[in-house]
């Protein structure tokens, strides 16, 4: 089941949607975000895109909708063949679906006991138990420090690694087993969490797809087009509020001999969070922060 859509409330005010304007939902899902803007839609266009496969059992019969089955790290390319270079507005909800966590046999979720895949993209060639079973020690502690923002991930790497030259790890179950002894007290499900994270982001090369997607929307956006993005946790957050700030991934921001910010945006709100009625209506929504530029 595919739930609610995050924050649409705001999404949609930030995208500041005009009734003949095109716009990009890149992380389609379900399609409630994507619903939303159609109602406001007259004769405009949105393109939208997901790369798993499960979300085009939501594709609306809509004219004005072309659903593309695709990463959004393509953006451009696509934009391009259809046409539809420049656009008002671009929509991305980061992370994880809940339709994606509440299945088992994906492996995103520490609730359930599932094999190791965590693939976005089903067709894709590398799984989560690829890169438990055969990356080196010292990469997957990599990974986990920062991906994972792990303080012990050198222990973690090296208790999988032991119990690897043994028997292959294969499924979640068996991955929260081994590791749960390395967790603080009262802090597993954090913990473990936090393991997940690291892995599922190195399978899907998600901060890559992130950074290659804000970089292209300074290409694809008209000016006065916005750029929207939901984000749930630091890593993602961190690159969205600098990029949005200086155009740069470190923050830095440059001004030219006026002393005026020479980025490709300037920010059209502060940091947004979901209120409480949404959270409990949307558990997803605890954790995730809402971003608004407008590109200059």
């Amino acid at each position: 089941m595919y739930h609610d859509a995050v924050m649409p409330g705001n999404t949609i005010e930030g995208l500041s949607i005009k009734p003949d304007g095109v716009y990009v939902d890149v992380t389609f899902g379900g399609g409630g975000h994507s619903r939303a803007i159609l109602e406001r839609l007259e004769n405009g266009r949105l393109i939208a895109f997901d790369q798993d496969e499960d979300a085009l059992r939501n594709v609306p019969d809509d004219p004005r909708l072309i659903f593309l089955n695709q990463n959004f790290r393509f953006l451009k390319n696509f934009l391009k063949w259809h046409n539809a270079i420049p656009v008002d507005g671009i929509l991305a909800d980061l992370g994880i679906s809940s339709h994606q966590i509440d299945r088992s046999e994906r492996g995103f979720s520490t609730r359930f006991d599932g094999p190791l895949d965590m693939r976005m993209n089903q067709q894709a060639d590398k799984s989560a138990v690829e890169i438990i079973n055969k990356y080196a020690t010292e990469e997957l502690s990599s990974i986990l420090y920062m991906y994972g923002e792990l303080k012990n991930a050198s222990k973690i790497a090296d208790a999988i690694n032991r119990h690897r030259q043994t028997q292959s790890i294969e499924t979640t179950g068996q991955l929260v087993e081994l590791l749960t002894p390395l967790a603080t007290r009262g802090r597993e499900m954090k913990f473990m969490a936090q393991v997940f994270q690291a892995l599922r982001i190195e399978v899907n090369k998600e901060l890559e797809a992130l950074k290659s997607l804000l970089e292209q929307s300074t290409e694809v956006l008209r000016p006065g087009g916005r750029l929207v993005v939901i984000s749930y946790h630091s890593l993602e957050d961190r690159l969205v509020k600098n990029f949005m700030r200086s155009g740069n991934f470190s923050g830095q921001v440059e001004k030219d001999f006026f002393g005026n910010v020479t980025g490709p945006f300037k920010v059209v709100s502060k940091l947004q969070t979901a209120t409480g009625e949404e959270i409990r209506q949307n558990r997803r929504a605890r954790s995730a922060r809402l971003r608004v530029a407008e590109k200059i």
